[in-house]
């Protein structure tokens, strides 16, 4: 049998390379899955790639509640209820020092990253509750645990959601609610070209190699890696973790 036949999972930030790693996944698991993100276009994309009758998808902007809650009613009334949700959706921001960072920059940055989580979180649990429990993974990063020159909004907004993460865990441990992040280093994805092209503009290329001599393991990540871990997370066997730190960083956090 498959990990979550007959289970139904939420994805924010589904049509990107983390998100769409992991509808697959948890599509070829068994389960119903909703992507949710902003590009309708790249939704239908991430929908027809999958190839699968159980996959569907919903446009929302993460940062409006009117537009989370249209999400979550989706998900019920399409699949019954909500069993896990990847609360994925993110957003780098620019590469720049903090007096050069433009302050809407910034504001748009905790908004996707920060409010757009707890709004999920807020709106998703009431949901797993009347389920008697369920699983939500929060996707932090490796700079939710350390800090970076240059990027300050994104690093802050990754540190947050750590903090909600632990506070949130708790409030519903007890009612079989469990809440974790993982946390990846870089990861072959879209994201990290757009923060290549900061850290080097027009030399991006040099930038991602001196982010691969920084990994232990020599290499980013791909998203299939964290998708795994966000399963692991989601399936039976992890379940006696909530409230947890869950690296997939090739051993960066060990520096």
């Amino acid at each position: 049998m498959r990990r979550f036949d007959n289970k139904t999972v939420i994805i924010t930030g589904g049509a990107g390379g983390i998100g769409l790693a992991a509808g697959r996944l948890f599509a070829n698991e068994g389960a119903n899955v909703l992507l949710v993100d902003l590009n309708e276009e790249a939704l239908r994309t991430a929908v027809a790639s999958i190839a699968c009758d159980r996959v569907s998808y919903q446009v929302a902007d993460v940062t409006q509640a009117d537009q989370v809650q249209a999400y979550v009613a989706a998900a019920i009334e399409r699949y019954g209820e909500i069993n896990y949700f990847l609360n994925n959706a993110g957003i780098e921001g620019v590469v720049a020092p903090i007096i050069d960072s433009p302050i809407d920059m910034f504001d748009q940055v905790m908004a996707v990253n920060v409010k757009g989580a707890w709004l999920g979180l807020k709106y998703v649990i009431p949901t797993m509750l009347q389920n008697g429990g369920g699983s939500i993974v929060i996707t932090s990063s490796l700079a939710g645990l350390k800090g970076t020159p240059n990027i300050s909004p994104y690093i802050t907004s990754k540190h947050a959601v750590i903090g909600m993460m632990r506070s949130v865990s708790q409030e519903y441990a007890s009612q079989g609610i469990r809440i974790n992040t993982v946390n990846p280093a870089p990861i072959e994805t879209r994201m990290m070209r757009s923060l290549e092209a900061g850290f080097a503009p027009g030399n991006e290329a040099a930038a991602k190699e001196q982010l691969n001599k920084m990994m232990p393991m020599g290499r980013y990540g791909e998203p299939e890696e964290v998708a795994k871990m966000m399963a692991f997370l989601c399936s039976d066997d992890a379940s006696y973790c909530t409230g947890g730190v869950y690296g997939v960083d090739g051993g960066a956090s060990a520096l």
